[in-house]
């Protein structure tokens, strides 16, 4: 037994190296070099790899079977076979080993080391993160020290100082308000509005404010005549201007100017003569009423302004075929403080921008349509005085201190020829637009707007007014500035021309920058007509603006008499917010003087343009204490804060 034990490691290591020698025979190539044959190499070579079968036998290698794997190689020699194909003697002699390594199973029993990384490519990456380290280090440190050195001289307005809002405050004097008033009332016999508007942008540019342009427009215009238009009476023959003064009198003093400005813009023109029909205030059931009784087209009614829009109520004239009006306003829809009964007016038939680019800015290279009229009917104000004289009222009506309305009897008729004389031309309109740049939030605007005269319009002198309250409130502001305030958000103001013809101004600018207003715009503080009465603080404001407006209406109310509950009708908003309030969106308040008597009448008498003279303006505020309140009311709370939700809520101060 001992012998026989013996031999068996002969026998194998025999057994093995006649293996080993088919093999190379059988793979052997020709240009193999002699010395891979040498028997000494091929006896070391398998004594190395007894040496490791030997390991693998160990306990701890016990997994790779061994015995499996030589006894399916024997059963299967051509499986055999295959696999010797892969061993490359040149390389490394493998016998045994390689057919574990050829096992299916094997890598999921025996894993090689990875290879080690470079040293040098290790050392690389480390230097370049160090690098980048320290330039960032280096930056921060830069920004640090250039901010600490460079402080900024403006500070948010969280943190203002109560005395100097008081002493800002303190600046808003109404001698100031009135000094400006008559400088701009000076100017408006100008014959196109450039003077009144290098005025403007002179004198805000003189506070201090930034970034003060002129945008330029050219749009359509409907003008007055070279004569005032006139009406006729069919049964006497006797010709009338708008206002009831004949024809053949010398015109007074002020009233030649205010003739020609009695007229109804974008009116259709020429001569009409026709029945008159009495249709009340034109609404639908006072028309479906007169149709049944009489005959209206190419009439001519006699309408009366207020309760409804006028444009509306002409639409329904329009429709029933009516072929001219006669408009006035009703001496019992005015304050008996006002008396207006020989004073004309104008109106205009546009809803708003230049007429010959409707829905787009009037901009070089912009199509324009011919729309010299838009609409069909003959329109022309006419005086509460010429009205009656049409009727043939009594001269007394009041009884017993009611008054009695307007009325023409249902069976009389009354034959009228009007002639309306008016012309289309193209002209400039030019806004004044200046900047003061936020610190928080430059990219969120708050518009505060008034308007400037336009030559070609009438001469009323509200907007002298409108832009003196507006001009005390940018010295007001840029007071703060000097100081280091700075408001949260853009402010914008505007001086808007053109608004006598619709709002042609602010519509045209509200067109050409569309995008950048509808995604940008938080509010709109109108000053359109700040001085209309002197009793009471009256203000406008959109749904989310009501609450501001009702904290702080009672704060400036005159003392002669209470305050009025907040009307937050957006409808009613007159002037250049139309447009950013109806297209845009955007919550907009108004702050005015009215007269009590004047809210208590009929709504949209304000459409009616009044050639109103400064001496009126200064009769209703003589000390301009009125004009005084206003601009410190816009200085006490003028900030809005716009939630993430949308909610609109006002926030002190700005």
């Amino acid at each position: 037994m001992g012998e026989n034990e013996a031999s068996l490691p002969n026998t194998s290591l025999q057994g093995k190296k006649m293996a080993y020698q088919k093999v190379n025979a059988d793979q052997r190539a020709p240009g193999h070099s002699q010395y891979l044959d040498n028997d000494d190499l091929q006896a070391t070579a398998l004594d190395l790899e007894w040496d490791m079968e030997k390991e693998l036998e160990e306990p701890g290698f016990d997994q790779f079977q061994l015995d499996s794997a030589e006894n399916q190689n024997l059963e299967n020699p051509e499986t055999a076979d295959l696999n010797l194909d892969s061993i490359q003697p040149a390389t490394s002699p493998k016998g045994r080993f390689q057919r574990l390594q050829e096992e299916s199973d094997y890598v999921t029993r025996y894993t090689r080391s990875a290879p080690k990384s470079n040293p040098c490519n290790f050392c690389r990456l480390l230097k370049i993160l160090c690098t980048a380290i320290i330039l960032f280090i280096f930056g921060i440190l830069i920004g640090y020290y250039a901010l600490k050195k460079c402080p900024s001289n403006a500070t948010s307005s969280a943190p203002l100082d109560l005395q100097l809002y008081q002493e800002i405050l303190q600046t808003i004097q109404a001698e100031d308000i009135k000094k400006s008033f008559r400088n701009l009332v000076q100017l408006y016999k100008s014959e196109d509005d450039t003077e009144i508007s290098k005025k403007i942008k002179t004198h805000w540019t003189s506070l201090g404010l930034e970034e003060v342009q002129f945008v330029n427009y050219s749009v359509l215009l409907h003008l007055a005549g070279p004569s005032a238009s006139s009406v006729i009476l069919g049964s006497s023959g006797q010709c009338f201007r708008p206002n009831g003064q004949p024809c053949s009198e010398e015109a007074r003093t002020h009233s030649s100017q205010d003739l020609l400005y009695s007229y109804a813009a974008y009116s259709a023109k020429g001569t009409l003569e026709a029945e008159v029909i009495d249709v009340g205030y034109g609404n639908a059931d006072d028309l479906k009423r007169i149709q049944k009784m009489k005959n209206t087209t190419n009439q001519i009614a006699l309408l009366k302004l207020g309760k409804l829009p006028l444009l509306y109520k002409l639409s329904l004239l329009e429709k029933a075929g009516f072929g001219g009006v006669l408009l006035y306003i009703d001496p019992c829809d005015l304050p008996k403080t006002a008396n207006l009964s020989h004073d004309t007016f104008m109106v205009s038939l546009n809803p708003g921008g230049d007429p010959s680019t409707p829905g787009y800015p009037s901009v070089d290279g912009s199509f324009r349509q011919n729309r010299s009229n838009l609409t069909s009917l003959l329109v022309q104000p006419i005086s509460a005085f010429l009205a009656e004289k049409l009727i043939s009222s009594p001269n007394s009506r009041t009884k017993n201190g009611v008054c009695s309305p307007l009325e023409l009897p249902d069976n009389d008729e009354r034959t009228v020829n009007m002639q309306v004389q008016t012309v289309t031309k193209f002209k400039t309109v030019t806004n004044v637009v200046g900047y003061l740049k936020g610190l928080t939030s430059p990219d969120r605007y708050i518009i505060v707007g008034s308007h400037h005269h336009t030559a070609y319009g009438p001469y009323g002198q509200e907007w002298a007014s409108s832009t003196a309250v507006i001009t005390a409130f940018i010295r007001a502001l840029m007071l703060r500035v000097k100081k280091g305030w700075r408001p949260d958000r853009t402010i914008v103001f505007c001086s808007w021309g053109g608004t006598a013809f619709g709002n042609i101004g602010s519509y045209e600018w509200g067109e050409d920058f569309k995008k950048v207003l509808q995604r940008n715009v938080v509010a709109y503080v109108s000053l359109h007509s700040p001085i209309r009465g002197n009793s009471s603080l009256h203000s406008i404001a959109s749904p989310s603006l009501r609450q501001l407006v009702m904290e702080k209406n009672h704060f400036n109310c005159s003392r002669r008499a209470k305050c009025q509950e907040t009307n937050v009708s957006s409808v009613q908003i007159q002037g250049d917010a139309d447009y950013f309030i109806n297209h845009l969106g955007v919550p907009t308040v108004q702050f005015a003087f009215e007269d009590i008597k004047a809210l208590e009448g009929p709504s949209f008498l304000s459409e009616a343009l009044f050639p109103k003279l400064a001496t009126k303006i200064e009769e209703m505020d003589p000390f301009f204490n009125l004009h005084e309140t206003i601009t410190k009311f816009l200085g006490d709370k003028e900030g809005i804060d716009i939630e993430e939700r949308g909610e609109r809520t006002w926030k002190t101060p700005l």
